[in-house]
């Protein structure tokens, strides 16, 4: 027998069988996170919750031929010889790995006793001998192996990922070693804030050196998933080659204010200047950024100091119902926070409702499952670094949606003059990948423009031949010019010339005037609108967001006075009743009229009954109660009339 531990999670495995074994496999592969098919006319109590729970897969009849087709794994766990031999058979035929509950020499594998402490997992095998006598001595073994090597075990993982950024790879093993002689209940009883100090201690008794020599660098960064698996990935590199990090976290402006568009808070720099402040108090020595992140000339004392190797640059269409963004219908709704990727995207499909959408990579994906958005459209790079995706997930043509320069790319910023830069670039840098993306960044420069425009720019260079694809569209997608170039060079001064000579040829092309159109970047298809959405809480409102991102003008009113006040005589478009107290809360404007009648938008049938009993009976009501579909509702239901 050859033991290995098998990741098993959102994997399909079959199980033949609805009886107290198959009951007892299906536990054990739900808690190492598998999604289970079990295959039996009938089932346990317990399987039969979990069926109606969702949390399984029942298929309600005897097994078939065929049934394992598409498996990772497979169990034959019924009391009928004949049908745990078909399931092997069919199995085997489709290269499935099975496991015969009631013959372990005809299956493929046979599942241990197992006890889990934590992150901890002991397994007991006794070849299949004694199924009784795995279970006592796992028993047994869950005595010793209690709590306490549980948080033994995460201890020594959490100081596993500070030695990995901390301490030069020759030392490493050592210092691992040290830690895992030490006493079980040293480990157990370790505090999260001793992490640091006992890494550099053991630094110092094992190899007899100060831990000031290891001239530790301190790595600013934003503290989102997305963001720590880039600087964990720098911060490993760079201690690979002998200089260890610690970690400054900064907030920046564009993670705090969530309920508004980027473009509306000045998208230019939001994720960098808190980075480059620590840089310039000298709280961090270097920062990690998504390159494309930073403003197209940096300040004077700040440098880039390296260009990581680029992952993916595409930008990548998502969505758990339609499979690619051609099957999208007309009408739906697609979330996008760059304006480069709306006006694009309103290009190629006007017939779409594009909408804000903001927050991390995996909140974006939440929204998307919850229903908010038929589809999100998201940098491929940052999917594949945290290993995520949607049902459908579908990278877009680079000169169909050109990316946002340096999409891709991470940049290691930090202080002009810094002695350290050299080693910093010789241990992170990527001569390729830097080529391309000054080359980018040289044609953005020349446009004046920063990650707010609705320009796309990439080039590609293989060491002979550099080919770049860009574009400067207008905000609402009606006019897009596009530009290419493919030239032979090895000069990067000569790749950079490419960069600028493009920009100034796509500007007199017609893009000077794009770009200098009032708004650039900002305009979409409510401008001009006026809304009043009446408020009865305090909270942001995604509704107001979302409008205000398609163009619109947004008065939120807490009574009818203020109503009138903020209006000033004006009369709106339209009144959105998102609740029924929101029709009580402007009951003092409600009861006069004020000029023309504005159409009547209510989110569910109590919001619209509210409003018919105001003597405002509601001409359009969302078929869902629910601000995606309130706020899409909205939308095309004034285009409609207000043409």
């Amino acid at each position: 027998m050859f033991p290995i531990s098998l990741t098993l999670t959102d994997r399909r495995v079959v199980v033949v069988g609805g009886g107290p074994v198959a009951e007892r496999k299906v536990r054990a592969l739900r808690e190492a996170r598998a999604r289970v098919t079990v295959i039996s006319p009938d089932l346990t109590r317990e399987l039969a919750r979990a069926a109606e729970a969702g949390e399984i897969v029942w298929t309600a009849r005897l097994f078939a031929f065929g049934d394992c087709a598409g498996a990772l794994l497979a169990f034959a766990a019924t009391d009928d010889a004949g049908i745990n031999a078909a399931v092997v058979v069919d199995a085997h035929k489709h290269g499935i790995l099975v496991n015969d509950a009631a013959d372990s020499g005809r299956g493929d594998f046979i599942t241990p006793a197992v006890h889990r402490a934590g992150s901890l997992t002991v397994t007991v095998d006794s070849s299949g001998l004694s199924p009784s006598f795995t279970a006592r001595i796992r028993d047994e073994l869950a005595v010793q192996f209690d709590a306490r090597y549980a948080r033994a075990a995460a201890t020594l993982g959490a100081l596993r990922e500070r030695v990995l950024v901390v301490v030069p790879l020759d030392r490493r093993a050592a210092v691992m070693r040290h830690f895992a002689e030490r006493d079980i209940d040293d480990l157990a009883s370790m505090p999260p804030g001793a992490i640091e100090h006992e890494v550099e201690r053991a630094v110092d008794t094992i190899g007899g050196v100060r831990p000031s020599e290891l001239s530790t660098l301190v790595c600013a960064t934003r503290a989102s998933a997305l963001a720590m698996w880039q600087t964990r990935s720098v911060m490993a590199q760079l201690a690979g080659g002998g200089i260890p990090s610690t970690v400054l976290t900064v907030t920046t402006k564009g993670d705090t204010i969530q309920d508004r568009p980027l473009a509306a808070i000045g998208a230019d720099g939001v994720f960098v200047k808190e980075l480059e402040r620590a840089l310039r108090e000298g709280r961090a020595d270097y920062a990690v950024h998504s390159c494309k992140d930073l403003p197209s000339t940096l300040p004077d004392d700040m440098v880039i100091a390296a260009i990581g190797k680029r992952e993916d640059p595409r930008d990548a269409f998502c969505s758990d119902h339609y499979a690619s963004f051609e099957a999208l219908p007309p009408g739906a709704r697609v979330g996008t926070s760059s304006p480069r990727r709306r006006a694009l995207l309103r290009a190629l499909r006007p017939d779409l409702t594009y909408l804000d959408i903001r927050g991390n990579v995996d909140t974006r994906l939440r929204k998307l499952a919850d229903g908010e958005y038929d589809a999100i459209v998201l940098a491929a790079a940052g999917l594949k670094r945290l290993e995520l995706s949607a049902t459908h997930t579908v990278p877009f043509a680079l000169d169909l949606l050109v990316p946002a320069v340096a999409q891709g790319a991470l940049a290691i910023e930090m202080r002009a003059g810094d002695p350290r830069i050299k080693r910093v670039r010789e241990l992170l840098n990527d001569p390729l990948s830097e080529l391309a993306v000054h080359t980018e960044r040289a044609f953005l420069r020349t446009l004046r423009g920063g990650c707010a425009v609705p320009v796309g720019a990439h080039a590609t260079y293989d060491g002979e031949f550099l080919l770049m694809h860009a574009a400067i569209a207008a905000a609402d997608g009606s006019t897009v010019v596009r530009g290419d170039r493919r030239v032979t060079t090895t000069s990067a001064k000569e790749m950079e010339a490419t960069g600028v000579a493009l920009a100034e040829a796509m500007l007199a092309e017609g893009g000077a005037a794009l770009l200098d159109a009032p708004e650039a970047g900002h305009a979409g298809v409510l401008a001009g609108q006026l809304f009043l959405l009446p408020r009865t809480v305090e909270r942001p409102s995604r509704i107001a967001a979302a409008l205000r991102e398609a163009g619109a003008e947004v008065i939120e009113a807490v009574d009818g006075a203020a109503a009138l006040a903020a209006l000033a005589g004006r009369t709106p478009n339209a009144i959105l009743f998102p609740s029924s107290g929101s029709v009580r809360a402007i009951a003092a404007y409600l009861a006069e009229r004020h000029g023309a009648r504005p159409l009547i938008a209510a989110m569910g049938p109590l919001s619209a009954a509210a409003a018919k009993d105001a003597g405002w009976p509601a001409d359009v009501i969302a078929p869902e109660a629910d601000v995606a579909a309130f706020v899409h509702t909205v939308t095309h239901f004034v285009l409609e009339h207000t043409k």
